[in-house]
């Protein structure tokens, strides 16, 4: 499955499809949050957030290929990501792109 934020895949033929979706949402516990608070004050890298926002990022790329998949298509094309706020304490990634299959011949490798 071939996930690509471009609008082309360089000279290769394709068709393309509809608007393929998918949101991942994760919320942080308390104890992570104090933590990260005080890192926040003191200073440094937030490496419990980060590792909770790579995961919901992997998980909502997942989503999104296994979408693309169960509708037929050889991958999304054009994928612009997004992080809405929801409420405090929770992480939300969007990723919004279209499906597409290749005309006439096979995907490259």
């Amino acid at each position: 499955m071939l996930l690509v934020t471009t609008e082309t895949i360089g000279a290769t033929p394709v068709r393309h499809g509809r608007v393929v979706f998918a949101s991942a949402v994760a919320g942080a516990n308390i104890v992570r949050d104090v933590r990260e608070t005080i890192t926040n004050y003191i200073g440094g890298n937030m490496t419990r957030y980060e590792f909770i926002l790579d995961k919901t990022i992997e998980r909502c790329f997942a989503q999104l290929a296994d979408k693309a998949q169960a509708a037929g298509y050889d991958g999304v094309l054009a994928i612009r990501v997004s992080h809405p706020y929801i409420v405090t304490g929770a992480l939300e990634v969007v990723a919004v792109g279209t499906g597409f299959n290749y005309v006439d011949q096979p995907p490259p490798t």
